[in-house]
């Protein structure tokens, strides 16, 4: 996850995309999960060392987040909104695809200011259909992952865990240790990836949040 604009502004959209962070998405049987390591940057420094990037929308949704801390946070609260709204004029709850296809109309229009956002986000959640995950670009584009993802600077480690190690065969419960191996495999290479890991479980019943890990600062 990375702060400001500075690149953006340069006029390099591809540039702007070069911020630091980790997250995943893995399809299971019974499920998905979506994990992210809990560090910030700005450039080389390291600005938090406590982010939770994996943030619950509603009741059944969940998204992982990279980019621009400002566009992020804007992004979450104006698309809880919408979706309640949505859920209102409906009468009913949105599902799974049509929440994707909201935030990626959201994504999309922010990503045409004159200073555009930049953001990416992982979209997890279960309705009457079943467990479903989608990958939203910052440019506003969408697909439907049918088994694993990853995005930021971490995500050449992670999918060099998740080449060797996936199956479609896997539970929630081997998905939950897959992902902690793979965001483990970014920490230990990636500088821009680091200081803890949150894993969430969606399942067709719930969404729960199963593993809070902080890695300690070690006094200087």
């Amino acid at each position: 996850m990375g702060i400001g604009h500075s690149k953006i502004l340069k006029g390099d959209y591809m540039e702007g995309l070069k911020t630091g962070t980790t997250t995943l998405g893995i399809v299971c049987k019974d499920g998905v999960v979506i994990a992210a390591d809990r560090r910030a940057t700005a450039g080389n420094f390291i600005a938090s060392k406590d982010v939770e990037k994996v943030v619950q929308i509603n009741e059944n949704l969940a998204i992982t987040t990279a980019g621009s801390v400002s566009d992020i946070q804007l992004f979450i609260k104006l698309f809880r909104a919408e979706l309640k709204l949505k859920n209102i004029k409906t009468n009913r709850s949105n599902t799974i695809k049509e929440a994707a296809n909201l935030a990626a109309r959201m994504v999309y229009e922010g990503a045409r200011q004159y200073f555009p956002s930049i953001a990416h986000f992982l979209l997890a959640g279960f309705d009457n259909s079943g467990t479903h995950l989608y990958e939203l670009y910052p440019d506003g584009s969408m697909s439907e992952i049918k088994d694993y993802i990853s995005s930021g600077s971490g995500s050449p480690m992670v999918f060099g865990v998740l080449e060797s190690s996936y199956k479609d065969t896997l539970s929630v419960k081997d998905g939950e240790d897959l992902a902690l191996r793979a965001i483990s495999a970014s920490i230990q290479r990636d500088a821009m990836s680091g200081n803890g890991i949150d894993v969430t479980v969606i399942t067709k019943d719930n969404i729960k949040k199963t593993v809070q890990r902080k890695v300690p600062t070690v006094p200087v």
